[in-house]
Parts: C-alpha cells; structure tokens; sequence
C-alpha cells in the first residue's frame, strides 16, 4: 500500500495548507506538488535535502526555487498517510518556532481526534 498525502483540517472545514498553497504562484506550487509526490514514492525513506526531522515525529519538506524557500511541516500517521499541517515561506535560518508550536497543536488535535 503506497503513502498518501492527507491535510489537517480545522473545526470549520478549513485546510490551512491547501490555502498556503492556492496563494503561490503556479510554478512553485507544482514544485510543492512534485515534493508531495517523491514523499509519497519514497515514504520514510525520503531524507535531505527533500525532508528535515525537527521535533516531537515533526517532519519539515523543503522546497526553494530562486523567489524564496518554503516548507512544509508534516508528520506521518498511522494508515501510511502523511498530514500536512502548516506551510510557510521560510525568512530566517532556523524553522521559527511558533510554526513548529502550530505544527504540535494542530498533530495533537488529529490525534486527540481519532
């Protein structure tokens, strides 16, 4: 069974990535969109420089083209699906720690969800 990519959604139906996503230009996000494809093909085994472990089973894509770099903060659950909790443009050298916060809150409500 292959992996899937799945997107948090909020109490109101919202998908907050899928709303990142229609607010970039269509160039970068078919790159977004070949990034979910090779995390999909190569699952866990996909590393640097496609993916970065960060904390707490927190995952990070990476994505940069010549206007910018971007991630995706993601963690895998059970089911073989990954779920992309936020994406962001990325301005500073370390991953800013309120995005990782947002991650852990919307992971734990998924998995209070269950």
């Amino acid at each position: 069974m292959q992996w899937t990519i799945n997107y948090y959604t909020d109490e109101t139906g919202k998908q907050p990535v899928k709303e990142w996503l229609k607010n970039l230009d269509e160039k970068l996000r078919l790159k977004v969109y070949r990034s979910f494809e090779l995390l999909e093909e190569f699952n866990l085994n996909l590393k640097a420089p496609y993916v970065k472990p960060l904390e707490d089973k927190l995952y990070e894509l990476r994505i940069k083209d010549q206007k910018g770099i971007y991630r995706v903060i993601y963690f895998a659950h059970t089911g073989k699906e990954f779920i992309m909790l936020n994406g962001f443009t990325k301005k500073t050298q370390k991953t800013p720690k309120n995005e990782i916060e947002l991650a852990k809150i919307r992971m734990k409500k998924v998995l209070n969800n269950e």
